[in-house]
């Protein structure tokens, strides 16, 4: 197995972390701006250019984004036995470029879309599966990367609300699906530059060895792996309904005036979820860090995120009523939500990260994107709910979706502390 690169260049750090943690960090900020860019805008260019239907709005929305996370499964396997995890992200992130910048025309709309999610479904596992590999064995700094990594993801997805939501609401879409293609790109060059710092590959099309351990042991950890998994399809029900249904509400069931005369664009609200990852996780990681001889297991820490997004969606149906809402319920809202997403959606990343042996990580990454697949399938069937249940019921139904995979992540909580006490602790 090769060294980590930190063993071959020094000094080693910047920020506190191996030099490539910050070009993945980089390189992850700028494909997130194109998709989140794109995605930000996808609903109300359907509704208000292309004259779509909410409730088949909802339905595209859903199936894009769930075959956005179909295509790693395959990606996945294809960056570890043939491709290499490197050439699959730069081979990704063009197709991906292509895609987003096809988009500027509406009669490309439907190619564009598959073309993104096949270039998705290579760079998606391609690029976190990485992480891992910038640090040696017990390196206790690796127990936060996929938190500092998860941060990149989100500044991404703010500067893309605010830049890609603007562009597209106030001078056109096609402006802003075009600034998506831009970010793609940058990040690509940011990748290619930065490729010293980044981890040796692991030779392709070589036979799969078994991990270090009795083969009935592996097939209870793959056992839980797979429940985790079914459990966070659940989870995403409920956690991708803010850019469906939750925009929606945003652009008509909330009063977005500030003044006389002054009103905030609907898209920018969807900037407030990753800005608070950015603020709130340093945050967290501080908390975590002092009680570190007290640390929740991996699923209880996601089974209390998974609570606290049901009681966000609560806390929102509450402020549904005949009138519009302030947009400070919004705001409360998304300031809850997001506080549950830092405590399942990274812990579960490292979780598929950690675990599997090198040689099979792009692949167990992109398992672990799986749910994000089946889970927008399944958020968009409960969106097209919207047009047929008033809101508070709506969302009081979306609360109990969240609550649902709280429980049965609790459930499995046990077995899976005794199962990865030696890894995970």
């Amino acid at each position: 197995m090769s060294r980590p690169p930190e063993s071959r260049d020094a000094p080693a750090d910047w920020f506190g972390h191996p030099r490539g943690l910050t070009v993945l960090f980089l390189t992850e900020m700028w494909e997130k701006f194109s998709y989140f860019g794109m995605r930000t805008l996808l609903v109300y260019y359907m509704t208000k250019a292309l004259l779509m239907p909410q409730a088949q709005a909802s339905w595209i929305y859903g199936l894009y984004t769930a075959f956005a996370y179909f295509t790693p499964i395959i990606g996945g396997a294809i960056a570890d036995r043939f491709m290499g995890r490197r050439r699959a992200v730069i081979v990704g992130g063009s197709i991906m470029a292509l895609g987003h910048f096809m988009m500027t025309f509406e009669s490309l709309f439907y190619p564009a879309l598959a073309t993104i999610a096949i270039g998705n479904g290579l760079f998606l596992p391609s690029l976190p599966s990485q992480v891992q590999a910038l640090y040696r064995p017990r390196d206790p700094r690796a127990n936060s990367a996929y938190n500092v990594y998860y941060v990149g993801i989100n500044l991404g997805a703010v500067l893309a609300a605010i830049v890609c939501g603007a562009l597209g609401e106030l001078y056109g879409w096609h402006f802003g699906f075009g600034a998506a293609g831009i970010g793609m790109c940058l990040g690509l060059v940011i990748y290619v530059v930065g490729g010293r710092y980044l981890p040796a590959e692991v030779a392709v099309a070589a036979p799969v060895k078994a991990p270090d351990r009795s083969n009935e042991s592996w097939r209870a950890r793959i056992g839980l792996l797979i429940g985790v998994i079914a459990i966070v399809v659940i989870f995403r029900g409920a956690y991708e309904q803010i850019g469906n249904t939750v925009a929606l509400w945003a652009d008509t069931g909330i009063d977005r005036h500030v003044g006389a005369d002054r009103t905030i664009p609907a898209t920018w609200f969807q900037a407030l979820n990753p800005l608070l990852v950015f603020t709130l996780t340093p945050i967290l990681l501080a908390i975590w860090k002092r009680r570190a001889g007290r640390p929740f297991s991996p699923l209880r820490r996601m089974a209390v995120g998974a609570a606290i997004v049901a009681a966000a969606y609560v806390l929102l149906a509450f402020s549904a009523g005949a009138e519009p809402a302030h947009w400070l319920w919004l705001a409360t809202f998304l300031l809850v939500y997001t506080l549950g997403e830092l405590f399942i959606l990274p812990t579960g990343l490292g979780l598929f990260g950690r675990l599997p042996p090198r040689n099979l990580a792009a692949t167990s990454i992109a398992l672990w994107f799986s749910a994000s697949f089946a889970g927008n399938l399944l958020a968009g069937l409960l969106g097209a709910y919207w047009s047929e249940l008033p809101p508070r019921a709506f969302f009081l139904m979306i609360a109990a979706v969240a609550a649902t995979s709280a429980a049965l992540l609790l459930l499995t909580e046990r077995w899976a502390r005794r199962l990865l006490h030696d890894e995970l602790g």
